[in-house]
Formats: structure tokens, C-alpha cells, sequence
């Protein structure tokens, strides 16, 4: 019988995801404050990771914008 899996996508980085999309690392920090992009909250220090598929979907958004 098949296990059935999720697989979680892979967090990026916020110097991953400013490259994805192209911006400064700044630009993502603005976006999370401004709620335009959810930055996920890791660790003690707060680093900040980004979905991959939030990132697809800001892309898709601002392509019909």
C-alpha cells in the first residue's frame, strides 16, 4: 500500500527570495511590514524565511495588476 507523503515546500532565504523576485533584500522587509509578502519568523533571532508558493503568487498577482 502507497504511503501517502506532503512534502512541505523548502523555505527560502530572504537573500533567496529578493533574487527570485528580482529586489533588494530591503524590499521584501517593507513588503512584510506592510503585509503586501508574509515573511515566516524562524529561530531566536527572527530570521526571516519565505514561502515559495507566496512567491509565486505575488508574481502571478502583479503580472495582472
Amino acid at each position: 500500500m502507497p504511503k501517502n507523503k506532503t512534502t512541505l515546500p523548502k523555505l527560502l532565504t530572504i537573500r533567496q527570495a529578493a533574487e527570485v523576485l528580482n529586489v533588494h533584500v530591503e524590499t521584501l522587509r517593507r513588503w512584510g511590514k506592510s503585509g503586501k509578502l508574509k515573511a515566516i519568523r524562524v529561530n531566536e533571532r527572527g530570521d526571516r524565511r519565505y514561502d515559495p508558493r507566496d512567491l509565486e503568487n505575488l508574481l502571478k498577482k502583479n503580472k495582472y495588476d
